[in-house]
């Protein structure tokens, strides 16, 4: 702190004043405090005892950071606005701060009076109402002030009382915390922040959860703040009405429009009728090109598609419970036997709907799926019929049919695999193999690619074929790839401290890069594990270059891992998807020739010359070319002789374990 011109206070003065006030040093140490800072904030001077302890961990630690600094470094008296300190009883307080240079005895310091804020009036009505208007607010209404990277930097108590939140806990959380994992809590969070990002206003209901986990939701405004790239968050919380309308949702089981039940009196029914082991038929029935239909016909309420069709499904399955699962779709729970279900077709061409005297021209795709001998729960009854409508369709609609008995043990195991797979990355039962990649011209290993095997306890061996897209389906790649990154980089390290400099390449998907944050979480991984980026290289298939050449979002967080020393390497090259203009704008650095096309190059002159130019467009791009699959000397030599770089495949090693790519690179150095 300057020297400055300094006046003397008076102890006994100082406690009498009417607002709060204390002195600190020079270096930030409390000198005195007086009763009324005590009654106000709830600390004694006590409290204060460690050096900056006032700063750093009690009244100023939910303030910005510098304001330390800006105190200790002033001139002479300061104005502090709209400061929110933190009693010792985790509630926040908003003042105005005034700072003056003093003597305090034989020392030099800084008195500090705090003012609250619903203290300060002013003489001009706009400010009385804006006040006014401002404390209302805050009052009333949860507030949350975001910065322009999301985090939060200011909250209200009525906020932390709903949340659950204290303070220290809530400042400079992500504003993506604030909402459930679920895909609905992800798409809201995404939507509301797109909103703010384009300087717009968003306002609605949204369902948010608390710091313990408990869902709640709020009517939300959420408004950027012109000039200080900032955005508040004004929300009122109605999660009893919520929860009463939900409730009310839920009692009306009834489709208004047809009579029949909806979906959830229907999941209810059939989860009933498996606890009583009643056997029955899934028919699943779907109007072909509803929309369509509808536009063509030009039915008005008085004369509904869907009302009509209702009644032909009344008259035919006359026993047999019917529920509605959407505009276009239906299920019939029915004892009857497949024969007759399918009779229902001939039975519409025999009773058509009809629009001002003409017939519709009425297609249906149905499914049918029986438990216990097909599916055994309604989700695997709703996910058979889907699947089968959809083949029904391929083969050009208007059928009803029954999935094969592989394709419902394939779906049987599937769900079997998804609630495994959850365990196996909970209990972190994956494993990470590794296979070599060799430089063809000097002979040794340089970099090795990390590759997901999963064997389990009862349902054996999950290939990656079979893993990768259950994981894509089910939302659980993001939490595979973060587990291979993870070991990648922790592998990669050890190796480089043993001398080994070998790369290590992963496999990410295009869906884990949809998610802003997947730059951001694949940094603090390597900064967790402090690997070196340079260590790492990540591998992507031509359909996510293709799509990342037109998502600005995709692009940019790939040039922030480019320029962290990240490389890139385009995998399956050739396979369908190839591009000039993705291999110029993306930031690539090696090609990978998918192994169909080595596999097939010495029983074919064309494949040959295929990767040959392969091989030739890549040097003249400056790219580094790696054929994988390679698995005989042939292939090897021949690939030598195109000038290729890198070769991955049977040839060299299987994928293996870290300790056998280390005694490999012993043998080729």
């Amino acid at each position: 702190m300057k020297d400055l011109q300094r006046y003397k206070v008076d102890k006994e003065l100082l406690n009498q004043a009417q607002f709060p006030s204390f002195i600190i040093s020079q270096h930030g140490c409390l000198l005195h405090w007086t009763s009324a800072c005590e009654d106000l904030f709830g600390y004694t001077a006590k409290d204060f005892s460690s050096h900056s302890a006032i700063f750093n961990e009690q009244l100023f630690s939910v303030a910005p950071s510098h304001i330390h600094e800006t105190i200790l470094n002033s001139n002479g008296a300061l104005k502090l606005d709209s400061l929110q300190l933190l009693t010792k009883h985790d509630q926040l307080l908003e003042m105005t701060l005034m700072t003056t240079p003093c003597q305090f005895g034989e020392q030099q310091g800084m008195q500090i009076t705090c003012i609250p804020m619903k203290s300060i009036r002013t003489f001009q009505d706009d400010g009385d109402t804006l006040i006014h208007l401002k404390n209302s607010i805050m009052s009333y209404f949860m507030v949350v002030t975001l910065d322009y990277e999301g985090l939060i930097t200011q909250c209200n108590d009525l906020f932390l009382k709903t949340s659950h939140w204290t303070p220290k806990r809530v400042i400079g959380k992500s504003f993506w915390q604030l909402f459930p994992k679920s895909p609905t809590g992800v798409q809201a969070s995404e939507e509301i922040w797109e909103t703010l990002q384009r300087g717009e206003v968003w306002k609605g209901e949204v369902e948010k959860i608390t710091k313990d986990g408990m869902l709640y939701w709020t009517d939300l405004l959420a408004i950027p703040v012109p000039g200080n790239r900032s955005f508040l968050l004004i929300e009122k919380d109605i999660t009893n009405e919520k929860t009463i309308q939900l409730q009310l949702e839920k009692i009306a089981y009834i489709d208004t429009e047809t009579g029949f039940m909806n979906v959830h009196r229907l999941e209810h029914l059939i989860d009933e009728m498996i606890q009583e082991d009643r056997r029955f038929s899934f028919v699943y029935i779907s109007i072909d090109k509803f929309y369509t239909l509808k536009d063509l016909t030009e039915f008005n309420a008085a004369k509904n598609l869907a009302a009509d069709f209702a009644k032909r499904i009344k008259m035919y399955f006359q026993d047999s419970t019917v529920a509605r699962i959407d505009a276009s779709d239906f299920v019939i729970i029915t004892p009857l036997p497949e024969w007759f279900i399918q009779g229902f077709l001939s039975y519409l061409q025999q009773n058509p709907i009809y629009n001002e005297h003409t017939a519709v021209p009425l297609s249906i795709s149905g499914s049918i799926t029986r438990f216990p001998e097909d599916q055994l729960t309604f989700g695997q009854m709703m996910k058979a019929s889907t699947l089968t409508i959809t083949n029904v369709r391929k083969a050009g609609g208007n059928s009803i049919m029954s999935l094969s008995k592989e394709g419902h043990k394939a779906l049987s195991r599937q769900a079997t695999i998804e609630k495994h797979l959850l365990l196996a990355l909970d209990q972190k039962n994956l494993n990470v193999l590794y296979q070599p990649q060799l430089d063809i011209q000097t002979g040794k290993i340089i970099a090795a690619e990390a590759l997901v095997r999963w064997v389990d306890e009862s349902i054996g061996v999950v290939s990656p074929d079979e893993l990768i897209p259950i994981a894509e389906e089910t939302g659980l790649i993001h939490s595979i790839g973060s587990f291979v990154l993870e070991q990648a980089c922790q592998q990669a390290l050890a190796w480089q401290k043993e001398g080994i400099p070998l790369k290590v390449s992963i496999n990410v998907s295009i869906r884990e890069f949809r998610d802003k944050n997947m730059a951001r979480s694949i940094l603090e991984t390597l900064e967790r594990t402090k690997c070196p980026a340079d260590l790492i290289q990540i591998e992507i298939t031509e359909k996510f270059a293709l799509e990342a050449e037109s998502e600005g979002a995709i692009m940019k967080q790939m040039r922030q891992l480019e320029q962290e020393g990240i490389v890139f390497v385009l995998d399956d090259f050739g396979t369908g998807y190839a591009s000039f203009r993705y291999m110029q704008l993306l930031p690539l650095k090696t090609v990978k020739i998918d192994a169909t096309f080595i596999r097939s190059m010495m029983q074919s002159e064309k494949t040959e010359q295929l990767v040959r130019g392969m091989i030739q467009l890549a040097k003249s791009m400056q790219l580094t070319i790696l054929a994988e699959g390679v698995e005989t000397a042939e292939q090897f030599d021949l690939l030598k002789g195109f000038g290729c770089d890198l070769a991955q495949g049977y040839h060299i090693c299987k994928p293996t374990a870290a300790n056998a790519v280390k005694n490999l690179y012993y043998q080729k150095a």
